[in-house]
C-alpha cells in the first residue's frame, strides 16, 4: 500500500500540515485509527457514514474534525448531531482532557457512539435526544453539517451564553445564513484548509452579543 492510500500516512501528512504533530502524538493517532476501524465495522449493517474508503475517511472525518483543534476552549464541550461522532470523537480523542457530550436524537447512532466510548474508553457521554431537549453548561458547542445557522440556533441557542462559543462547520462561505442570523448573537467566520480535501470549509463562531445580530468575513 502507498503513501498515498495508507491511512496512517495520510493522518500523519496531514496532521503535519494542520501543525498538529506534537498535539497529536503516535498513540493518539492508533486510537484516530481505532474510531475509524469500529465505524467501519459498524457501517457494514449500519448506515452511519457514505464515506467507506479508509484514506478517504481519514480526510472526510479525522481531517475535517482536527482542523477544529486551534478553536476549541475550555475542557467541556457538546457536539450537537453527533451522527457518527464527527467532530466530536477525534476532539475527546486528541484532547483526553476534553469532556465530550455527545448529540444524537436517531437511536441507532445514539448506539454506536456509546460502543465508541466504552471501546475507545473515550472521556464523554452520549445525549440520546434532540437538540431542544439538551441542557447543561458547555465551554464550545459544535455541529458539523446539522442545518442551518438560523435553525440550529433556534434549536440549541439556549446553550450559547456570553462565556462560551459555537463553531458551526460549514462548507461554501455561508453569505445567506450569516444574513439571516437572529438578533442576539454576534458571528466571524473563518476559512479552514483540510488538508487532501479539495472542497471549501469555514468555520463560523458565534458568540451572545448585547447589540442584535452581526457578522464579521
Amino acid at each position: 500500500m502507498s503513501s498515498q492510500t495508507n491511512p496512517a500516512s495520510i493522518l500523519a501528512a496531514g496532521l503535519h500540515a494542520l501543525e498538529l504533530d506534537d498535539t497529536v502524538p503516535a498513540a493518539t493517532r492508533q486510537r484516530l485509527l481505532d474510531y475509524l476501524a469500529l465505524l467501519d465495522q459498524w457501517n457494514q449493517h449500519t448506515n452511519l457514514t457514505a464515506v467507506r474508503e479508509r484514506g478517504a475517511m481519514v480526510t472526510r472525518h479525522l481531517l475535517d474534525s482536527l482542523v477544529l483543534l486551534p478553536h476549541v476552549r475550555g475542557t467541556r464541550l457538546a457536539d450537537l448531531g453527533s451522527g457518527a461522532g464527527l467532530p466530536g470523537i477525534p476532539l475527546a480523542l486528541a484532547r483526553p482532557d476534553l469532556h465530550v457530550t455527545l448529540v444524537d436524537s436517531n437511536g441507532k447512532k445514539a448506539r454506536f457512539l456509546q460502543a465508541a466510548i466504552d471501546t475507545l474508553k473515550l472521556n464523554a457521554d452520549v445525549a440520546h435526544l434532540r437538540v431542544e431537549a439538551l441542557r447543561g453548561s458547555f465551554d464550545t458547542i459544535t455541529a458539523r453539517a446539522l442545518a442551518s445557522l438560523p435553525d440550529m440556533l433556534r434549536w440549541g441557542g439556549h446553550l450559547l451564553t456570553r462565556d462560551n462559543i459555537w463553531l458551526a462547520q460549514k462548507g461554501r462561505y455561508p453569505d445567506a445564513e450569516l444574513a439571516a442570523l437572529p438578533a442576539g448573537y454576534a458571528a466571524a467566520t473563518l476559512p479552514l484548509h483540510v488538508p487532501g480535501l479539495d472542497a471549501a470549509r469555514h468555520v463560523v463562531i458565534i458568540r451572545r452579543s448585547d447589540t442584535g445580530s452581526r457578522h464579521a468575513p
